[in-house]
């Protein structure tokens, strides 16, 4: 399943990292609706808001459904046929939406069915492995490339910064039944997780049957991101083709400070090492992290380096308070030995 993300970019760098080329060929950026509502966050639960990206035929009935806007939504669909005034007296949980019961549950058939496809971005998501000392997070995302060690100018062309995870979902839109404000809502389809992260889940093999964990159905790449958006082209059948398992995907642990959803800072994402005598070296995406965590530091949504709380976490070894979340990750990142950002093996 997917319980927390982090989306850390501005609105305006967020925008650029959404580039896309329209039916056109015309290269463009999602105009954003009610950016003023976005608030990066290095860590995201359900029922908070986050970014997601839909057609603009969505909002427009005479739009180009190639054209794609950016909005803020809240993380947990409430279906549009929910009569009660109040969306947090729903009895159940709609943060992830399973594809094997997509189209079958009426929380998200109906919407799917009418097209209500979006693609909700994040720099990565979290998960937990159980053990017996208790739960150890990982930080999952898209492979990096040196390119986004630095976020560019902003006239550049071509967004250089670090790569979104884009994940499939679902959104609804909901109105009171007094009246008000309309309530746009999303859920994220899940899929069997992958064998590269499969060893994270606590719900392995059962009796043979073979009951893996769940993860998101991540699109990987702008073709999958097209057809997923563009559903007056493309239909609710074949668009769900495009939701299945990825293993372009690397990972890392995090600290256990990312389990309180208080805790809003770089250290969330921040790699660590699992235990005293193992060391880790440098790999590509771990690199370009260290560079991007430092732009994000400067920036960052919440409180200054040295108003951050202090770590307590088993699994970090020897940190100074005096250090910045980089400082740590640098000093992390000059160690030798095995890699902690694994990846697919060829």
């Amino acid at each position: 399943m997917c319980g927390r993300t982090a989306c850390s970019l501005g609105a305006d760098n967020l925008r650029r990292a959404c580039a896309y080329r329209d039916r056109r060929g015309r290269r463009r950026q999602p105009e954003w609706i009610q950016a003023e509502r976005y608030r990066p966050s290095y860590n995201k639960g359900p029922q908070s808001s986050g970014p997601v990206l839909l057609s603009r035929r969505h909002l427009q009935q005479d739009a180009d459904s190639s054209e794609r806007v950016l909005m803020d939504m809240r993380w947990g669909l409430v279906p549009s046929w929910f009569k009660k005034d109040d969306p947090s007296k729903m009895q159940f949980n709609t943060s992830n939406c399973r594809s094997d019961t997509m189209l079958k549950k009426s929380s998200y058939k109906g919407a799917l069915l009418k097209g209500k496809r979006c693609v909700v971005l994040a720099d990565g998501f979290y998960e937990w492995q159980r053990h017996s000392a208790g739960k150890q997070p990982y930080f999952i995302y898209f492979p990096q490339t040196k390119d986004a060690m630095a976020e560019g100018k902003e006239g550049d062309e071509e967004w250089r910064g670090w790569r979104l995870l884009t994940m499939a979902g679902i959104f609804d839109c909901w109105e009171p039944p007094a009246g008000g404000e309309m309530l746009y809502t999303y859920t994220i389809i899940t899929v069997d997780a992958s064998k590269d992260v499969s060893f994270i889940h606590h719900r392995q093999v059962r009796t043979g049957k073979g009951t893996a964990g769940q993860m998101p159905a991540i699109l990987d790449g702008d073709e999958a991101i097209r057809k997923w958006l563009d559903f007056a082209e493309v239909p609710t059948q074949e668009a769900v083709k495009l939701i299945q398992p990825t293993e372009n995907i690397v990972f890392h642990p995090v600290s256990t400070f990312v389990n309180s959803v208080r805790n809003n800072t770089p250290e969330c994402l921040t790699p660590i090492e699992l235990g005293a005598k193992k060391e880790v070296k440098a790999t590509p995406s771990s690199k370009v992290m260290l560079g991007w965590l430092k732009n994000s530091q400067e920036a960052s949504p919440q409180k200054k380096e040295n108003d951050l709380p202090k770590w307590t976490s088993q699994f970090i070894h020897s940190p100074s308070p005096k250090k910045t979340s980089a400082d740590i990750l640098q000093q992390w990142l000059g160690k030798e030995g095995e890699p902690a950002a694994k990846k697919r093996k060829a």
